[in-house]
């Protein structure tokens, strides 16, 4: 029962199954066997469950003699016989093995394999406890700290602090206790792991739910964070009660709970923002401390245009770009900040070169086309695209002047395209490109320029090929990879059609299969 016994203090102290114990037992027995009669052999070890008896034996397999491979393991049939008459091929023959000896080797080796065994064990008991606690907040003595990674005693488990989720400049010790966001657990090689964050922005998020009730209870919602771990911070929160305070309630009384939180992260400055509706008093609010003096969002490029007093530029942009680049993570829109002057001076450079397109491509003086830019228009096909009466309406214009515009804007329109069929057939553009629904036609003739004529030499591109050819002020990341990805949708489509036809001929083959096939039925004499 000693056997037994061990397992199940060893199980208790680890606090795993007995039965991995046991395992883990029966392999390191089977190793020490196999040392002492040979690694050939096939020996394994049984430790009963109830009585805790071990048992050690050797099995052979009867194999054809040409089939032979491991002497050790496998025995002829003439053999086998000998050993026990009546024996057949295929049949194990078993002999009993007495107890080992154990040398000091031999005891070490299982004592090693009995380890392993019982910390794997121990690792997929703490990555099933974990597996289903990302994105909670956990706290931990530090064990170690090595190049900077910290590594965590969670109590049943450990957790890791890598470098670059710490906080900077915070400097932790062994022993001391700390908290930590938990934002991934996953296996590798060495074993489950456990990654911990103090830098992550959901790390502030938690901390401010510990320390304000109304966030924990769901009075209050955090709607976004965006950190500079160690330096500054912003959060935006909602409170569904009108009458709570959602900023007030995270200050609390005297700054007490932001106080708290600010000292959990090492003094970082943090800048807590009421959430609204109002898109651009929000873009207002997470800009804060500057002064706003005009903000132009644009919803199609996801772009907010900020126009600030000149005294106020240094203020928005922040040291290193910090206070814009954290508000732009905030609301997840492109932020660009500009003085009034600049501001100014671009709108001018805009509405002068909307005023020459519709002075040039509809004949007109600049007085009509100061009026298209004023009353929002951006290009000559939204004039066709509006209602004949909607554009009379315009100060100054009437039906015929209106009827007037469209017709020129159509027949502008008409000859800019026999242009670019022009261009096309003179570079060999396919149709295929020029059909492409995310590529325009300028772009078309521009990438025929560069020896792109079909809609496979697009899809062949990458897309950084695709930004170096035609330009980083013309085309984006995004946008290229978009663009390639719509050219190799044929491929796709084509692969789609090939699998369902193979299918279609493989369903019909077996009808026809089954129909061809005799059947026992007698036939009908009739």
């Amino acid at each position: 029962m000693e056997l037994l016994q061990v397992a199940d203090a060893v199980a208790r102290e680890k606090n795993i199954d007995q039965e991995v114990v046991i395992e883990a037992l029966e392999e390191a027995i089977q190793k020490a066997g196999r040392s002492k009669y040979g690694h050939d052999h096939d020996i394994r070890a049984t430790i009963d469950r109830s009585s805790g008896v071990l048992e050690l034996k050797r099995y052979q397999t009867v194999t054809e003699e040409e089939e032979i491979e491991n002497e050790s393991a496998q025995i002829t049939l003439k053999q086998a016989q000998r050993i026990k008459p009546g024996a057949e091929m295929g049949e194990v023959l078993v002999d009993e093995l007495p107890p080992l000896d154990y040398g000091r080797i031999a005891a070490q080796t299982a004592r090693q394999v009995i380890l392993q065994k019982v910390r794997e064990a121990e690792r997929e008991k703490q990555y099933e406890e974990f597996k289903d606690r990302s994105g909670e907040m956990i706290s931990g003595i530090v064990k170690r700290v090595e190049f900077g990674n910290v590594t965590v005693d969670l109590g049943k488990a450990e957790g890791v602090i890598r470098r670059d989720e710490c906080i900077p400049r915070e400097n932790l010790r062994n022993g001391d206790r700390v908290r930590a966001y938990i934002y991934d657990v996953r296996r590798e090689l060495r074993g489950p792991q456990i990654f911990l964050s103090r830098s992550h922005p959901q790390f502030m998020a938690e901390l401010f739910k510990q320390e304000v009730p109304e966030i924990y209870e769901g009075v209050i919602e955090i709607r976004s964070v965006a950190r500079d771990p160690g330096s500054r911070a912003k959060i935006t929160v909602y409170s569904r009660d009108s009458g709570i305070d959602p900023v007030g309630a995270c200050v609390g009384m005297r700054g007490s709970r932001v106080q708290a939180v600010v000292g959990e992260l090492q003094g970082e400055k943090i800048d807590i923002i009421n959430w609204t509706e109002d898109f651009p008093s929000l873009v207002i609010n997470a800009l804060s401390p500057a002064q706003v003096a005009r903000v132009v969002v644009n919803e199609d490029e996801k772009r907010i245009d900020v126009a600030v007093p000149e005294d106020q530029l240094s203020l928005a942009i922040g040291r290193r770009g910090q206070n814009v680049r954290l508000a732009s993570i905030l609301l997840g829109w492109d932020i660009d900040i500009m003085t009034e002057a600049e501001e100014s001076e671009r709108r001018a450079k805009e509405f002068a070169s909307r005023t020459s397109i519709f002075m040039e491509g509809l004949d007109v003086d600049d007085v009509i086309a100061h009026l298209l830019v004023a009353e929002g228009f951006t290009s000559i096909e939204e004039i066709i695209e509006t209602p004949t009466d909607e554009l009379a309406q315009i100060e100054g214009f009437s039906e015929e002047v209106a009827t007037e515009l469209q017709s020129r804007a159509k027949s502008f329109l008409e000859m800019k395209a026999k242009e670019l069929k022009d261009k096309q057939t003179e570079l060999g553009i396919s149709d295929d490109l020029i059909e492409l629904s995310l590529v325009p036609s300028s772009l078309a003739i521009k990438l025929g320029e560069n020896g792109i004529k079909t809609r496979d030499d697009l899809a062949d591109l990458a897309a950084d090929e695709l930004v170096e050819l035609l330009g980083a002020d013309q085309m984006n990341s995004k946008d290229a990879n978009d663009i390639i990805m719509n050219a190799r949708e044929h491929w796709f489509a084509k692969e789609d059609a090939a699998a369902a036809a193979a299918e279609e001929t493989a369903t019909e083959e077996s009808k026809e299969g089954a129909e061809d096939a005799p059947t026992d039925a007698p036939s009908d004499p009739a």
